[in-house]
């Protein structure tokens, strides 16, 4: 197999999608498999080191999301790259220009295309007041995907909504996420690390890490912090690692609402285990999630998880079990959550316990093993013709 995988986001950028794609490629590089990556350039700040396995563009970001960048790919050199590589199957990785560039190249030369699924954009659209857009981005994401002989997805509840869409369930896989838990685990330096940050007198850290953006309702979390510690623990410190546009309203609301809430900013490894390890809670309210992945990375550092109850991140929380689900936007249940485990010192243990069992069953390594195995089954299967319609619009 000669893969060649079309992504608008890919590393240095830190996101879900290209770590995940970034460790994907190294999977099959380490293996002997070809792998050939088309990607934009990533934003300024980032500057990657030339690779003989990652063709680059010129790109813009996408307004809506920025970590996936509007690459404005030269089709000439595109072309020219894919007849020197020769590749037998095609991976279109998001549904921007890249993938565009890939679904013709595949389709012109019938060569296997397969597709994963990594964003609900369209649950995106109405945090920026553009919902009238939904009909129509469904449209093209259910044309952009259907030549596809197998939409790989992070979740199971992915796969289910997208299959009440009308998708083909038989060309709907999962492809699940792993964790690496020699760089996420529970050992940290606390007393270190909040005496470094002015925090000593902190008696109970409450963290969120990810983007700081309308669709992630970091704002719901200040709001069930502040109730929180207004009602329940003054001394508890609300932790955000993370940037991204919503940063200076959220600034402004935790002052509003009298909040001791410490902004990191962008936060890197090896620090950002530290922050997760060294937190009695890990808060994150993202209704929009398709996986989560820092939901399992809290996990794997041994911080008990509360989040909301939908989405892919239910798929690795289960409720009362190894975390608490809270109904999405409502500060009120997110508040309730923290003062139960705040008080129920045995229940944080249990999620502990429970959490640190499940991240050391996502290898990495069988995760991609079982996908490397059926892209080698399908590369040899006939074409199907594709059963994705459209059912909403």
């Amino acid at each position: 197999m000669r893969l060649a995988i079309f992504t608008d986001t890919f590393a240095p950028e830190i996101n879900g999608v290209a770590r995940t794609l970034e460790r994907w490629s190294d999977y099959l590089h380490a293996r002997n498999i070809p792998c050939l990556v088309f990607a934009p350039d990533p934003a300024a700040a980032a500057s990657p080191e030339a690779s003989p396995f990652v063709e680059r563009f010129v790109s813009l970001p996408f307004f809506l999301y920025p970590e996936c960048r509007l690459a404005l790919p030269n089709p000439l050199h595109v072309r020219r790259a894919l007849h020197a590589f020769r590749p037998t199957m095609i991976h279109v990785a998001t549904p921007f220009n890249m993938g565009l560039l890939g679904i013709r190249y595949a389709r012109k030369h019938r060569i296997p295309l397969v597709a994963s699924y990594h964003t609900h954009f369209d649950r995106y659209l109405a945090f920026y007041n553009i919902q009238w857009m939904v009909k129509m981005l469904w449209r093209y994401i259910d044309w952009f995907h259907a030549d596809c002989r197998y939409v790989f997805v992070p979740s199971a509840s992915t796969l289910r909504e997208l299959k009440e869409r009308g998708w083909d369930e038989k060309r709907l896989e999962v492809w699940t996420r792993g964790i690496d838990t020699k760089a996420y685990h529970p050992n940290a330096d606390k007393a270190r690390l909040l005496a470094k940050h002015g925090l000593e007198r902190s008696k109970f850290i409450v963290f969120y890490a990810g983007r700081l953006a309308p669709e992630k309702n970091v704002n719901v979390a200040l709001s069930a912090f502040a109730k929180f510690q207004r009602d329940v623990c003054p001394e508890a410190t609300l932790v955000l690692a993370g940037d991204g546009p919503s940063m200076d309203s959220l600034k402004l609301q935790a002052l509003r609402e009298g909040v001791s809430a410490h902004f990191l900013g962008f936060t890197a490894m090896p620090e950002l285990q530290q922050w997760y390890a060294a937190s009695d809670v890990f808060l994150f309210p993202s209704p929009t999630e398709t996986f989560g992945n820092v939901v399992l990375e809290a996990m794997a550092c041994g911080t008990p998880v509360v989040c909301a109850d939908t989405g892919g991140v239910t798929d690795t929380v289960r409720h009362e079990w190894n975390g608490l689900c809270c109904e999405q936007g409502n500060a009120d249940a997110f508040c309730d959550a923290l003062e139960r485990l705040y008080r129920d010192e045995s229940m944080r243990s249990r999620f502990i316990a429970r959490g640190l069992a499940h991240s050391l069953r996502q290898s990495w390594d069988a995760i991609f093993d079982e996908l490397l195995a059926k892209l080698q089954t399908t590369e040899i299967q006939p074409a199907a013709r594709s059963s994705i319609r459209h059912t909403r619009g």
